[in-house]
């Protein structure tokens, strides 16, 4: 796998069973933290694999816990939003969902450099929406690292 991380951040997510279900998929593809902005979090059933005792999971402001030189990117539906699809993720990326019922405030949107959005004929709930995106860049990042070991060993082939 190419080097970087993720990391999630959720902005005042509203159901219990999406945070334990986002948790769960922080863990299952390797999110480096989990940021929660909101007082509306705690404890819950759904993040089965007890997800806050192996990655860090900190609660703040979210513009405040964005990790240093990583890539800012909102997931939302609005018109600047690129498809998921065609999405190249960056190495290091900062992945912000908003909450259910709503959608990334408009000064978090004003500070990411990137807008994606799952393309999908509805909103889909939160928890499936992060196990979409991190297995998107799972896939994605596997090829890329895949490409970049081939082209290499062809050159140490030439030699």
């Amino acid at each position: 796998m190419t080097r970087g991380y993720a990391a999630i951040g959720l902005y005042a997510p509203k159901t219990e069973p999406n945070v334990g279900g986002a948790l769960r998929a922080a863990m299952c593809y390797g999110a480096a933290m989990v940021a929660i902005q909101g007082g509306r979090y705690r404890r819950m059933s759904t993040d089965t694999m007890a997800a806050y005792r192996h990655i860090p999971l900190v609660h703040g402001t979210l513009l405040d816990l964005i990790p240093f030189d990583c890539v800012p990117v909102a997931v939302e539906l609005n018109d600047r939003a690129k498809p998921l699809t065609t999405y190249p993720h960056p190495p290091r990326a900062f992945y912000i969902f908003g909450p259910e019922d709503g959608d990334v405030p408009t000064e978090i949107l004003a500070k990411c450099r990137d807008v994606v959005q799952v393309p999908t004929r509805f909103c889909m709930n939160l928890a499936a929406t992060v196990n979409v995106l991190l297995y998107d860049r799972l896939v994605k990042r596997t090829r890329e690292a895949a490409t970049i070991q081939g082209v290499q060993m062809r050159a140490v082939e030439s030699l």
